[in-house]
């Protein structure tokens, strides 16, 4: 009867230890989520760059859920304005952080913000400081705009075309002249007029500057600036318009051609995945059209079968490596041999310090900067 008994407590007891061990574990708390930061120089919802950037976001949501938490600060118009939002994100635990400018991370003060936060990985788009967490990314929109220029080319009748620029960094001076030269492809001698915002995003200088651009001749439109103002106000004078950075189909239906769009989600996953299980290294990540980074918005009703069909061979050259959008013989603009034959710049120190502007493009590079 003893055994009985004391096989019952022995049960009983197995039984609770089983309770009470389930509890724990249970009780184990769940893993909190990876905190992603995201900065915008304009709102996330601009019809362009800062737009690009949030559907980079939301990509990276849907595929991790519930394992990242995310925030964006937008209509960051001055990197003078990063130091204290970054000080504010860390307060908050975010872990990673993404500034979608250039100098974000870079210039001045904003260069010390990997030493003051050592735990936290800065990943900066457009420019050059690396450090052990710090990493840059961005890739040839060069190709893709030279692509869209030759759309621009093949539309215009008078080889005039209007190019609203933001401010005068090596990116935006790049972008310029290789627009200009695939214009020239479709419409050997055209010229390529340029008005500068100095502001990445302001839609009211944008308007004015496609007003202007119009009035002193140019009968297609195209830019490198951040929302489709331009392109709103092209539809309306029967402008064919060249757009950049997103898909903005829809604010110049007749007259829109195609854009050099990027594709920044699958860029963004791949990080924050290193960053959350512990293998993120910084570098410099340059995507391409091989790799699906950087690629042409669908075309307007304007661009010909003809024209698609061109644009189409010279992509194929560029992907196969036959051709390069600045290899020689390229000129300025006061005709001085700038890349002989048989050349071809390189990414760096040439692309990223490019000051110069190619023949055929009216206008000088502006000497004012992204402010703070």
């Amino acid at each position: 009867m003893r055994r009985k008994y004391v096989l019952g407590g022995l049960v009983l007891a197995l039984v609770a230890t089983g309770l009470v061990l389930a509890a724990a574990v249970s009780a184990k708390p769940e893993q909190k989520p990876y905190k992603v930061a995201f900065l915008y120089p304009a709102a996330h919802n601009d019809g362009g760059w800062a737009q690009a950037h949030e559907d980079g976001r939301l990509y990276l949501e849907k595929k991790l859920g519930g394992k990242v938490q995310t925030t964006y600060k937008e209509n960051i118009f001055s990197n003078a304005q990063v130091p204290q939002i970054v000080a504010g994100l860390v307060r908050q635990g975010y872990q990673m952080i993404f500034g979608a400018s250039f100098g974000m991370f870079e210039n001045g003060v904003n260069g010390q913000l990997y030493k003051k936060y050592p735990d936290v990985l800065f990943e900066q788009a457009t420019g050059l400081q690396i450090k052990k967490n710090q990493s840059e990314y961005f890739g040839a929109g060069e190709d893709t705009i030279y692509l869209s220029g030759m759309a621009a080319g093949a539309a215009t009748k008078k080889g005039v075309i209007g190019y609203i620029v933001p401010f005068g960094i090596p990116e935006v001076v790049r972008h310029a002249n290789a627009f200009a030269l695939g214009a020239q492809v479709t419409h050997p001698g055209a010229k390529v007029k340029l008005i500068w915002t100095n502001a990445w995003y302001s839609p009211p200088k944008e308007t004015a500057a496609a007003a202007n651009l119009i009035s002193a001749g140019a009968d297609v439109l195209g830019q490198n600036v951040d929302s489709p103002a331009a392109g709103v106000y092209a539809e309306k004078k029967g402008i064919p318009w060249v757009g950049y950075d997103s898909n903005a189909q829809k604010s110049a239906p007749t007259q829109w051609l195609t854009a050099a769009v990027y594709n920044w989600g699958p860029y963004y996953l791949r990080r924050v995945k290193a960053a959350m299980n512990g293998t993120w290294k910084s570098g410099f990540y340059y995507g391409s059209i091989n790799d699906g980074f950087t690629s042409l918005a669908p075309y307007g009703p304007k661009v010909t079968a003809k024209t698609k069909k061109l644009i189409a061979a010279k992509q194929k050259a560029i992907v196969s490596g036959k051709f390069s959008v600045f290899q020689g013989p390229l000129y300025d603009q006061k005709n001085k041999l700038m890349v002989p034959a048989g050349k071809k710049l390189k990414l760096l120190p040439d692309l990223y310090a490019m000051q110069w502007l190619v023949k055929g493009v009216v206008g000088k590079v502006s000497k004012v900067f992204p402010p703070g």
